[in-house]
């Protein structure tokens, strides 16, 4: 028997690339893609959204898939996830390195262009408290660690390589930043009105009532003041004019009224109070 048919060869096959060539091939390469259930949902059913995220991609140097898989649309306006970046700046020549490290409380991205001294960026957990970022609802509070590399990396590649990214911000960061209101007639941008904090009720008589004895043994372990006690209870309820000012008559517990010592005896309420108030 022969064996010529024994060993098989196969030839890979040839790659098709549907990167649109003219203007009308780019219109039709759009429905078909927002008739597509395999697009992100910013793009389904939107080919004009797909049109427009293919010649951004195509300034960046992606392919009409990459840009509609790699691109975000955030408040009307178009952004670049943070693997996307560093893919990006890596791939281009411009680039001698990026290295990313995290010890648990600062995130650290050093990034080197070529002919240019090597650039240092942290984002830490106190950069993310004062920006109002940490415990926030959402990825912050999930996966912190990986938004504080998120963070420090956009800081780093938008400052070093602006030319590479186009001046595409990152998804990452445009996700946290509150969405500004623009006049039409004027083209003037207004800040985003802060979230309105939501109305306290009256803070409930009885349950005054029934808090005022451990609220005066705060007062007497010097644990709180008068002053501290009405903004921490503030925080659950509005006092009156008359709660408040019994608050503020709050005078140590009588020695007589305790057999051992008062502050050793009101440690263990205060702490569940601080606890529970805190």
């Amino acid at each position: 028997m022969s064996n010529e048919n024994s060993s098989l060869s196969v030839r890979p096959a040839s790659q098709v690339d549907l990167s649109p060539q003219t203007f009308e091939q780019a219109l039709t390469f759009s429905n078909y893609l927002a008739d597509s259930d395999l697009v992100p949902k910013d793009f389904k059913g939107k080919p004009g959204n797909c049109l427009i995220a293919m010649q951004w991609g195509a300034e960046l140097g992606l392919k009409p898939l990459q840009a509609l898989s790699n691109i975000a649309v955030i408040n009307g306006r178009a952004a670049l996830w943070g693997d996307a970046v560093i893919a990006l700046v890596r791939s281009s020549p411009l680039c001698e390195f990026v290295q990313e490290s995290d010890d648990g409380h600062t995130a650290t991205c050093r990034v080197k262009r070529r002919g240019e001294a090597e650039q240092v960026v942290t984002f830490s957990v106190d950069d993310a408290k004062a920006a109002g970022l940490h415990g926030k609802q959402g990825p912050w509070t999930q996966y912190p660690k990986r938004m504080r590399q998120m963070r420090a990396r956009a800081f780093a590649l938008r400052d070093v390589f602006p030319d590479v990214l186009r001046g595409m911000p990152v998804a990452e960061e445009v996700f946290d930043t509150p969405t500004n209101v623009i006049d039409p007639s004027t083209g003037e941008i207004t800040p985003a009105p802060a979230p309105a904090r939501p109305t306290l009720a009256a803070y409930p008589e009885a349950d005054f009532n029934a808090n005022l004895p451990s609220w005066r043994k705060a007062v007497e372990s010097g644990r709180k003041t008068p002053d501290e006690l009405i903004s921490m209870v503030s925080t659950k309820g509005v006092l009156s004019e008359a709660q408040k000012k019994a608050i503020q008559n709050l005078a140590p517990i009588d020695a007589q009224s305790t057999v051992n010592d008062p502050a050793a005896d009101a440690a263990p309420a205060v702490d569940q109070f601080v606890k529970d108030m805190e």
